[in-house]
């Protein structure tokens, strides 16, 4: 069993560039796996605006998915739905093709991230479903997940651009006064706009998530 990730562009057929957008997220999911290298397959295009991954384990999918969101400037953003279960290969004159109920779960989840932004949580980003058969365990995983990510979307959908830059800057290492230094402000601008928008709960979250998959 492994995490399986499918992800398509919020509002694709409104964009000015589309070849530039598609660049622009090739280089961010680039750079977030030279940063911290967390996927077996990093996203990779398939076919219109949707791409594929795949993760070891969920904490992974989860680190790694929102540094993503991160990183990604205004204007160009991802929807992602992970399924948890038993992925496959299928041969085909085209190549090989993605199957399993993993691949299916993730297209369900996707579908409740779509139905969820045209409701009361319209900036949700993310969403998990497991394949049928998972444990208590994972059931109970799913669902306290799907709780956190819920709240990790509404504040990572709520920062400004600079600020997602310093959060993922704090959440690779990088100090403070680095950041300042890069982004010409003072180390206390940094500090109050992190503190601000809530950067601290993000990181700890991932800390969790990074303790729980070790």
């Amino acid at each position: 069993m492994v995490i399986a990730v499918l992800a398509d562009i919020v509002g694709s057929r409104a964009l000015d560039d589309r070849a530039a957008a598609q660049k622009t997220l090739d280089d961010t999911i680039a750079l977030v796996e030279a940063d911290l290298p967390l996927a077996i397959r990093p996203l990779t295009p398939t076919v219109g605006d949707e791409q594929q991954g795949v993760y070891a384990d969920l904490g992974d999918a989860l680190v790694s998915l929102l540094m993503i969101q991160l990183r990604l400037p205004d204007g160009v953003a991802f929807r992602f739905g992970i399924g948890v279960g038993e992925v496959r290969a299928v041969a085909s004159v085209h190549g090989e093709l993605a199957d399993g109920p993993g691949w299916y779960a993730a297209r369900a989840a996707i579908d409740t991230v779509h139905a969820r932004e045209g409701r009361a949580v319209p900036r949700t980003r993310s969403w998990i479903v497991g394949a049928p058969g998972q444990d208590e365990v994972m059931e109970s995983t799913i669902a306290a997940s799907n709780a956190y990510l819920l709240v990790r979307d509404e504040l990572v959908g709520a920062m400004s651009e600079r600020v997602r830059r310093l959060t993922y800057g704090r959440l690779i290492g990088r100090s403070q006064h680095e950041l300042a230094a890069a982004e010409g402000v003072s180390q206390p601008s940094v500090s109050k706009a992190l503190r601000t928008a809530g950067a601290a709960a993000i990181l700890e979250g991932v800390a969790a998530l990074r303790g729980a998959a070790a």
